[in-house]
């Protein structure tokens, strides 16, 4: 099975224009990805959705909203 790179769910969430709980975010990640899916960062691998979720949280890519988060392009890396 091949690693989806984080950066997609970054999209994914930009896309949405909408924001997330972090159960809604894990629920849409296995809807578009898979339950079974596994992602990866440039600084880690093998992370389910919500271990990918939380990595995100604690590397500070989600913007805190009333009723979730968001993300924004400049929240993603560029190297």
């Amino acid at each position: 099975m091949s690693s989806i790179h984080g950066h997609e769910v970054l999209h994914m969430m930009m896309a949405a224009n909408r924001s997330f709980t972090t159960e809604a975010l894990v629920a849409a990640i296995e809807e578009r990805f898979g339950a079974d899916a596994r992602f990866h960062t440039c600084s880690a691998a093998d992370m389910t959705a919500a271990a990918l979720v939380q990595f995100l949280a604690d590397k500070g890519k989600f913007i805190p909203q009333d009723n979730g988060f968001t993300t924004h392009e400049s929240k993603i890396c560029r190297h």
